[in-house]
């Protein structure tokens, strides 16, 4: 499993303004800003990116993920510590 698999099969099936995939070996960290994230808590952000990749996720390709799922105002905030 690459990082482009993995930011392809994000932005295909969510709509993101901004997607970041770093890692390799099957350890990786999504960013992943959006403003459907606007009012969920942080579980249900998790699991609206885990949605698309539960097949790598089932088959090992994946098996550490570590997301931080923001709104954009959240993204404007932190993205000069990330």
């Amino acid at each position: 499993m690459n990082i482009e698999i993995i930011k392809e099969k994000l932005e295909s099936a969510l709509t993101l303004q901004e997607c970041i995939v770093k890692g390799e070996n099957g350890t990786f960290q999504v960013i992943a800003v959006a403003d459907f994230f606007i009012g969920m808590n942080r579980v249900k952000k998790q699991q609206t990116i885990y949605a698309p990749l539960t097949e790598e996720i089932a088959s090992n390709a994946i098996h550490a993920l570590t997301i931080k799922a923001l709104t954009p105002d959240e993204w404007q905030k932190q993205k000069h510590f990330i």
